[in-house]
């Protein structure tokens, strides 16, 4: 029971690194970086199990950890004023053609990596674009042209799906 316990710990821990690490720097890993999570998933099972090599306490770790990830899969589908917390919300980062530059600052972006972004869309101006968003997965959405619904902020600042 002891692994269930550490695994719960050690899933609670990484969900909270993950939050405070950011979007942005979710969806850019290096090569190094990637080799950096690799290497903290062993430093992890060994912090879970303790030493304990056998199959069943590896099984209690996964099992675990698969629970609680659709446990909160669940309460965020559920309750869904908790899924801001649980998986983060998207936010405006381009509005009619500008930077917001307070948003962007806080989602430590800059200018270049907006840049890159966009290109990779095919959009070669800013000017061009109506709304930037970037997701809760750290990817961006950009709208551009005339937009036939009211603004985000019209709808209490968030983006919904049309109906």
């Amino acid at each position: 029971m002891d692994i269930v316990y550490r695994a719960a710990a050690i899933y609670f821990f990484l969900w909270f690194v993950t939050r405070a690490i950011g979007k942005r720097e979710l969806s850019s890993l290096t090569a190094f970086e990637l080799v950096l999570l690799v290497t903290m998933g062993d430093l992890v099972q060994q912090g879970t199990t303790q030493e304990d090599f056998s199959v069943t306490g590896a099984m209690l770790a996964i099992s675990t950890f698969a629970l609680l990830m659709t446990f909160f899969a669940w309460v965020s589908f559920r309750f869904k004023k908790v899924r801001p917390l649980l998986e983060g919300m998207p936010v405006v980062v381009v509005q009619d053609g500008k930077m917001r530059e307070e948003v962007m600052a806080y989602e430590r972006l800059d200018e270049d990596e907006l840049m890159v972004a966009l290109r990779e869309r095919g959009i070669d101006d800013l000017s061009k674009v109506k709304y930037g968003v970037l997701e809760p997965d750290g990817k961006y959405s950009f709208f551009t042209g005339e937009d036939d619904g009211p603004s985000p902020e019209k709808r209490g600042g968030k983006l919904r799906r049309r109906q």
